[in-house]
């Protein structure tokens, strides 16, 4: 795969304001739907772990940790399926595959319902990492494509994301307790399934795919390049660490250190989705705070204050730990936006989703184990050990910030394209300085 090695075109003239049109009506509503898309990406995998002892009783297992290992090859997928859906999404088309996840995930998500055994419920997970392992590679690149100001995109993506999640945690316990594990599966599926055959009427029609599109930005040397892949690859593998096992093992962390609270699932699955719901407001803030100011510093500072939190949060306890948790929530969360500002700031849009597709798979691959390790750990050394080595990968991820090439300003976006961009037609802007 060639990477393109540029940076975005200084000093050009605005491109002009084309007139609102069906057209751009229609990017909006698309843009809506890639927003949705994330939310029911993230909340797909992990009504598992969130359901998690409910299943292990209903299947007569006796620990929660004994059954979590099953879920590895949905995260395994979701990794190493980002970079065959990178290159059909840049080669084939963004939209066509959009339309492949959207269909892929409520079918997946109804087979995991049918499941009937640990084996069979590995069997139909496995599928669903495949088909939610296009979002990221495909959603994003084509949501941020001719963005005026594409850190605030990607924040309020990243919002989107995370109330998914926070979703997961409040529509789980619900489903749980009223109508059984199985239809916290089935509900969500018939939503994807919906906003699939909305895209479909929706989503404009790309003429040509992203990679036979004219270039838009200015060569960086090889040397800046490499540099910048090697930060990027380092810090979204330890970001995507902490995010599994954080989102995967949150549910149980407050099961166990809030119990002389309540032990009602549907209690502790509204207060997990208030500790999503609060952090993931920290993703605007931060998108905003990137169109504005070097990359680099906020990147550091986001960082850094994850690993006291994890500290403190070690050895809490009831209303305490709930505090904690929204703050690293908060932290973990405000770092998400910065591996996908880096992507669209030095590589052209050509080949985004190649480039996204290729972090993702290393990185999601790797961080699986996080899904795996999850139910062993905690059943043998417990959540305070894992909170500490949380704090311990939050300070590598601080090496692999200090990598990235020294701060510049911000990159203009491209003008956008009529074929598949999810904002129809907009004005380039000059670059912010």
């Amino acid at each position: 795969m060639a990477i393109d090695t540029r940076v975005p075109l200084a000093g050009s003239a605005p491109a002009p304001r084309a007139a609102p049109d069906e057209a751009a009506r229609h990017g909006g509503a698309a843009a809506l739907l890639l927003n949705v898309a994330h939310a029911l990406d993230h909340l797909m995998l992990l009504v598992f772990a969130t359901a998690v002892s409910a299943i292990a009783a209903d299947f007569g297992i006796a620990r929660w940790e004994d059954l979590m290992p099953y879920a590895t090859g949905a995260f395994v997928m979701f990794g190493l399926g980002s970079l065959p859906s990178g290159r059909l999404g840049d080669l084939w088309g963004r939209r066509g595959m959009m339309l492949v996840f959207f269909f892929g995930l409520g079918a997946s998500s109804l087979l995991v319902a049918a499941a009937q055994g640990p084996w069979q419920i590995f069997g139909a997970l496995t599928l669903m990492g495949l088909f939610a392992s296009i979002y990221h590679p495909v959603g994003i690149p084509m949501l941020v494509q001719g963005a005026a100001r594409p850190g605030w995109v990607i924040g309020v993506n990243g919002l989107a994301g995370n109330l998914g999640i926070a979703a997961a945690a409040l529509s789980t316990g619900l489903l749980v307790k009223y109508a059984g594990w199985r239809a916290a599966f089935v509900v969500p599926g018939l939503v994807a399934i919906v906003c699939g055959i909305a895209f479909a009427r929706i989503a404009p029609r790309e003429a040509t795919p992203p990679a036979r599109r004219a270039p838009r930005q200015l060569e960086l040397s090889p040397a800046t390049v490499a540099q910048v892949l090697l930060a990027l690859t380092l810090t979204s593998t330890t970001a995507s660490l902490i995010f599994n096992f954080t989102t995967n093992g949150n549910a149980e962390l407050l099961a166990e250190r809030m119990r002389a609270v309540t032990a009602d699932p549907a209690l502790l699955g509204v207060l997990l989705a208030m500790v999503y719901v609060v952090a993931s407001f920290a993703q605007l803030a931060v998108g905003r705070a990137i169109d504005r100011y070097p990359l680099k510093g906020l990147f550091l500072a986001i960082v850094a204050t994850q690993v006291p939190l994890f500290l403190l949060a070690s050895g809490a306890q009831g209303w305490l730990l709930y505090g904690v948790a929204i703050a690293f929530m908060a932290f973990v969360f405000g770092a998400i936006p910065f591996t996908d500002a880096i992507i669209v700031r030095y590589v052209d849009d050509r080949a985004r989703s190649r480039v996204a597709g290729l972090r993702l798979t290393v990185s999601f691959g790797i961080s699986s184990l996080a899904v795996w390790l999850l139910g062993p750990f905690v059943k043998s050394a417990g959540f305070d050990a894992l909170l500490l080595t949380m704090a311990g990968i939050a300070m590598v991820t601080l090496l692999g910030v200090a990598l990235l090439p020294r701060p510049r300003a911000p990159a203009t976006n491209e003008p956008a394209v009529a074929d598949g961009g999810a904002h129809g037609a907009r004005p380039a802007l000059p670059p912010r300085r």
